[in-house]
């Protein structure tokens, strides 16, 4: 029996300008930007233009001492974030005057432990005065009729105090690091105090409050120690130690979180902008389309590619998702998939951009700054696991587009090859360029600056050509002038929330070594784990079952449900950081490989954005697919079984890490994978040549996660399950295509 074609309905149109600009302002807090006008925009465009230029002449001319560079960077950051970005309206139901008015109080608790520390002065005084203004002012007034979108005095003020925090440090860089060295003078802890405020404010404007209230944890933490029982106790630290701790040095607010971003993040930001101007994501879609194009269920494949060619340069899921899915979710509607599956089918293929090298939306650099392993050895190592997660996608694609008897795209909308490489062949010489650099094991930033300068020069080409007679090539993408210096604002203003993102994680990386959370969380999740494995082997009468086996299960478990839960809502930079710092030691306690652990939080954070309740990317994409949310995002998570699946296995197996490499370990977890990958795409879809009862499916993923294990005995029954039922005829619809 073969379905009924599929007639579009009206919701299958294409997705206008502005309602995507509508889908980022509500999901994606990281692009709701201001429409500024008038002077505040010239202002603004200076300003952003200058952060742009100052990173790419330290880029390929040096960097500056790392506290100079990234207060410099900081300065510029926070003086826009609330210039840049609107104020959050009063919620009619109280629930923003409930929070601003708990955060105001955390900020007086810490002014009055902080001014107890000072001493008596007229400076003290005014500073007291001028500080309780500024509490006051993060509170939710606003007046009546007054729009958000238009720069008010507030927000001036705040740009001011952000601003000024870092500008401190850089102005007075030799009195407060060399004169004052370990002991900095009352005006230091002054502006320290504010860089809390304004930091924890930028990012509430820019990310919303989750992290921010992380933030917030990790000073009481500091702060309340004594007092918290058992393992999570610890002496406690004075507000002073606390401010010191943050905002003189490098273990806190200017730690390797903003140096990260100031050195590698926002060159990469940058050049994705560019390069999209330049034409780069338009041809990363006919790429897509001439691979995948004309294959069963062509239109899901080809968003399957291009989301990923798209993501590996992209720093943001939910940016990915509803920049190439404003393309891609209606054509796979028009295929006949439906609106829920093709929002899904865009959520996690975005997602996978941030895991793909060579450039994983910029963490690769975070990794090897971490880690200490070359770049050119980590995106080898990151192959493995990233193949797994598209090869799981498109083939429970392909079996959902079997299923439903669906066609590829008509030869008549897929390009041709010949005609894409003529007017598009310039684009990949920036991209080359930059991938050859870091292979060679230049500096990441160094490699971002040539990538740049090429796409600039690059976008010339065109001109050049028509020129010459060839009238084929595009011309609108030429980076001129005014196109350039739209460029440069959109990468400062995209770079503002990962900025503010990664300034407060800088207070979980100073409480984390001044308290040492990493290692009394690891403890926690390893004696929880034990005690967990330990109950069950009290009920186990076979006999099979090893304790220690059993705690490495449940503390992958306990991690992996702790990466998604404080992944939620955070960029993917901010979270690996978080991740690597406070859950990646944990598994290190079981003997994990330092690789392997780093990967495994950064999967499962990743993960996050397609993990209801709080799976951005996937309700971005309902938006446009037209689908109710939580059952795309239910969706997407499903197709991201692959991601959620290989860091188990990759545990178990290192070598698909090239971790203790044996090829009979390697060999036999690959095979196993892809078999269980198999197994469980089929019992998701419920088809395999056919229907698949109940039974079927339920048997196919049982017998799937025992293909993940590594023990020969495991692998050989479920291997023999899979062939059973996959390789059993009739019972069900045949395949119609």
């Amino acid at each position: 029996m073969t379905s009924k074609p599929h007639t579009p309905a009206p919701e299958d149109r294409e997705i206008t300008a502005d309602e995507v600009e509508a889908l980022v302002r509500e999901y994606d807090s990281e692009s709701n930007f201001r429409n500024l006008v008038g002077p505040t925009a010239i202002l603004v465009t200076i300003c952003s233009v200058a952060l742009s230029l100052f990173h790419v002449y330290t880029a390929g001319f040096g960097l500056l001492n790392e506290v100079m560079h990234r207060t410099i960077h900081l300065t510029f950051v926070m003086g826009l974030i609330f210039l840049v970005f609107p104020r959050k309206r009063a919620n009619p139901n109280g629930k923003q005057w409930i929070e601003s008015g708990l955060f105001a109080a955390f900020y007086l608790y810490i002014l009055w432990n902080l001014a107890g520390s000072l001493e008596n002065s007229t400076l003290k005084t005014v500073f007291i005065a001028v500080m309780l203004v500024l509490i006051a002012l993060t509170l939710p007034f606003n007046r009546k009729g007054a729009d958000p979108e238009k720069v008010a005095i507030r927000d001036w003020i705040f740009a001011a105090f952000g601003a000024g925090f870092s500008a401190y440090l850089s102005v007075f860089f030799h009195h407060v690091f060399i004169e004052n060295v370990g002991s900095p003078p009352e005006p230091a802890y002054m502006m320290g105090f504010v860089a809390i405020i304004m930091t924890l404010e930028a990012t509430r404007r820019t990310m919303g409050s989750t992290l921010a209230w992380i933030g917030v944890g990790c000073l009481l933490y500091a702060l309340f120690g004594p007092y918290l029982p058992g393992i999570m106790a610890h002496r406690g630290y004075s507000i002073t130690r606390i401010v010191n701790h943050l905002f003189v040095g490098t273990e806190g607010i200017y730690g390797v979180a903003v140096g990260v971003v100031a050195t590698y993040v926002f060159h990469f930001v940058l050049f994705g902008i560019l390069a999209q101007m330049s034409g780069l994501g338009q041809l990363f879609i006919d790429l897509a389309t001439i691979v995948a194009g004309r294959a069963s269920g062509g239109s899901a494949k080809v968003s399957v590619v291009s989301s990923g060619f798209f993501g590996m340069i992209s720093g943001s899921p939910i940016a990915n998702t509803v920049t190439t899915g404003a393309f891609t979710i209606p054509l796979m509607k028009k295929s006949g998939f439906s609106g829920r599956f093709a929002g899904a089918v865009e959520a996690s293929a975005s997602c996978g951009g941030q895991i793909t090298p060579p450039i994983m939306g910029a963490s690769a650099f975070v990794m090897t700054e971490m880690l200490g392993v070359p770049y050119n050895e980590l995106i080898l190592i990151a192959i493995v696991p990233a193949a797994f997660h598209y090869i799981a996608i498109l083939l429970m694609v392909h079996l959902e587009a079997k299923k439903l008897g669906l066609q590829g795209m008509s030869k008549d909308k897929i390009p041709q090859f010949g005609a894409v490489l003529a007017k598009s062949w310039h684009l990949f010489i920036p991209l080359g360029v930059m991938v050859a650099l870091l292979l060679m094991q230049y500096t990441p930033f160094l490699a971002a600056f040539w990538g740049i300068l090429l796409t600039i020069g690059c976008s010339y080409i065109p001109l050049v050509m028509r020129a010459l007679g060839n009238k084929s090539m595009d011309t609108s993408t030429v980076l001129t002038p005014k196109r350039l210096v739209q460029g440069f604002e959109d990468g400062s203003k995209f770079a503002l929330a990962i900025g503010a993102a990664c300034a407060c994680v800088g207070f979980l990386l100073g409480m984390t070594t001044l308290t040492g959370l990493g290692f009394k969380f690891s403890a926690a999740v390893v004696e929880l784990a034990h005690d967990v494995a330990g109950a069950v082997i009290a009920i186990d009468f076979t006999g099979l079952l090893s304790e220690d086996g059993l705690a490495l299960f449940f503390g992958l478990i306990f991690v992996a449900i702790a990466c998604i839960v404080m992944g939620a809502g955070i960029p993917t930079t901010p979270t690996y950081i978080i991740l690597a710092s406070i859950a990646a030691p944990a598994l290190m306690d079981f003997g994990v490989p330092l690789i392997a652990t780093h990967f495994f939080v950064f999967y499962f954070g990743v993960l996050a954005d397609v993990t209801p309740p709080v799976a951005l990317a996937a309700y971005a994409a309902a938006g446009l697919a037209r689908s109710e949310p939580m059952t795309t995002g239910t969706t997407a998570f499903r197709l991201s079984m692959g991601k959620a699946l290989v860091p188990f296995m990759f545990i178990y197996a290192p070598s698909l890490l090239f971790v203790d490499f044996t090829w009979l370990e390697f060999i036999t977890a690959l095979l196993s994978g892809l078999m269980g990958v198999v197994a469980l795409s089929s019992a998701y879809i419920g088809w395999f040549r056919r229907d698949l009862a109940l039974w079927e499916k339920v048997a196919l993923t049982l017998a799937g996660l025992l293909l993940i294990s590594t023990h020969w005995a495991a692998i050989t029954v479920g291997a023999l399950v899979v062939l059973a039922i996959l390789a059993r005829p009739g019972g069900g619809r045949a395949a119609t295509a």
